[in-house]
């Protein structure tokens, strides 16, 4: 690769100051918020404005033989943005542009680049908001949302990020820029939109983003739950659902986050609590008013402490940064944590929240648990310190048994951090070898390459049907001294 001369083919296309190649700048992209994955740095970071540049990029790419990754906000937590194979990477921050907002049709077109909140935040005023709602909304990108398909805390009631998108502008491998999807809620022939949603950056790079915008409900409603423990609070998650309420949010956190989180926020958790559940439901007045009856009614056959239903919006602000606030709350309380993300039937919950404790004890390591407990959705915090020997080895053994774990119930590996390359190791214990490669066929229908954001979400294969044309394995490769990517 002549670097020079690629760099300087780059800035014709984005501008001089939008390429970065300097290795102490290039620092700044050896990860995402997984900071304890091996780390890599790119050849090069391209920071294009406009479709038509990342399509250029991509074509020099493309020339050149050179590995493509996308990146967002870079706050990924499974090494999705992580640049193995060097090559240039594309960063989307500045395409983060509203550029339609449709109210009659509750739609709006994005640029990837966008932070989640400042959609709802451009159209709460009329009524309306982006439901996705991540921990991270604040900072991550709607296009990293569709990236990894991220959930939130109102994903219960309100969908993942693929429900919310109707259709999509990429560029592929090739730099060929390509609709997916549309502005009507209904396209003939395969669902292609969903289909890239969750590929992270695996099929192409996203330019542009057309969004479902959802009408704000009549009347909300937020309620706190404490209970002595956390498997009380876990049976309640069940008996909730199974009577038929589906609250728009459903969250549990355990002692341990309590703990933190009132010493740092003063939330005025009660004294007692060993867990509590923040339900929120929101529709008709009348319609949660019975729901919230409902919930009460089974909050006190499962031994509720105490029931707190926010009076206004300042209190109900005042429980949602306490759990939005959770992770952070943590890191106040140790030197690092490894945030895990799997997901286990409801009512699996007490079972594998009691084995979680276990593996904590076996590695001897607190592992806080704060998660989306409506649609099993677990984020264990594993604390550890890296500056122990040895640590944060231990710390990823048990992150491992804790997703053996959800996949023993009937779970998944991830509910919507992605796979990235830090489960890649876990697909097969998830999915059958046809299953993998009918996944690689689809893949390579969108990258004939494999160089869009390679090493990520699928494993290694030595199967031909990762190229175009029928493979002929090498003699060095027959007699396993070399293995094909």
């Amino acid at each position: 690769m002549d670097k020079r001369r690629i760099v300087q083919e780059l800035a014709a296309i984005v501008g001089q100051e939008w390429v970065i190649s300097d290795a102490d700048e290039l620092i700044v992209y050896e990860c995402d918020g997984m900071t304890y994955l091996d780390k890599a740095l790119p050849d090069v970071v391209v920071l294009p404005d406009t479709t038509e540049q990342v399509a250029a990029v991509v074509k020099v790419c493309d020339r050149e033989g050179l590995a493509v990754v996308p990146r967002g906000a870079g706050t990924g937590l499974s090494g999705g943005a992580l640049p193995l194979k060097g090559g240039v990477m594309i960063g989307l921050n500045r395409m983060n542009r509203i550029l339609e907002i449709d109210l009659p049709n509750q739609r709006a077109v994005v640029e990837p680049g966008l932070v989640n909140i400042a959609l709802t935040q451009a159209v709460r005023d009329h009524g309306y908001f982006f439901a996705p709602d991540p921990a991270s909304q604040t900072a991550s990108s709607i296009g990293g949302n569709v990236a990894e398909n991220a959930g939130g805390p109102h994903c219960l009631k309100y969908g993942a990020t693929t429900m919310h998108i109707l259709g999509l502008e990429l560029v592929l491998s090739s730099g060929e820029i390509v609709q997916v999807g549309g502005k009507t809620l209904d396209v003939p022939g395969y669902d292609l939109t969903g289909l890239f949603v969750g590929s992270e950056g695996t099929f192409g790079i996203c330019t542009k983003v057309i969004a479902r915008l959802v009408r704000q409900p009549e009347a909300v409603q937020t309620l706190l739950a404490s209970f002595r423990g956390i498997e009380e609070a876990s049976e309640v998650v069940s008996a909730i659902i199974a009577a038929g309420i589906i609250p728009s949010a459903l969250e549990l956190m355990d002692r341990h986050i309590i703990r933190a989180l009132e010493e740092w926020l003063h939330i005025g958790y009660h004294d007692g609590a060993g867990a509590v559940l923040l339900i929120e439901l929101d529709g008709p007045a009348a319609e949660i008013a019975a729901q919230a009856r409902g919930i009460e009614q089974i909050c006190r056959t499962h031994g509720v402490l105490d029931l707190r239903n926010a009076k206004d919006d300042q209190e109900r602000a005042l429980l949602w940064k306490g759990r939005k606030g959770a992770a952070a709350a943590v890191g106040r309380i140790t030197h690092e944590y490894y945030l895990q993300d799997g997901v286990v039937p409801r009512t699996k919950l007490p079972y594998v929240l009691r084995e979680i404790e276990a593996i904590g004890r076996r590695y001897d390591f607190l592992i806080a648990n704060v998660f989306h407990a409506g649609d099993g959705n677990l984020h264990p915090l594993i604390c550890f310190d890296s500056r122990r020997e040895g640590e944060l080895q231990r710390a990823i053994a048990a992150g491992a048994e804790i997703m053996k774990l959800c996949l023993s119930v009937g779970g998944s590996i991830t509910g919507e951090h992605g796979i990235g390359m830090e489960k890649i190791d876990f697909m097969p214990l998830m999915y059958s070898p046809d299953d993998l490669e009918a996944m690689r066929k689809v893949r390579n229908a969108f990258d004939r390459t494999q160089r869009c954001n390679p090493g990520k979400l699928l494993p290694t294969s030595k199967s031909c049907v990762e190229t175009s044309v029928a493979y002929r394995p090498h003699r060095i490769e027959r007699e396993g001294l070399a293995q094909r990517y």
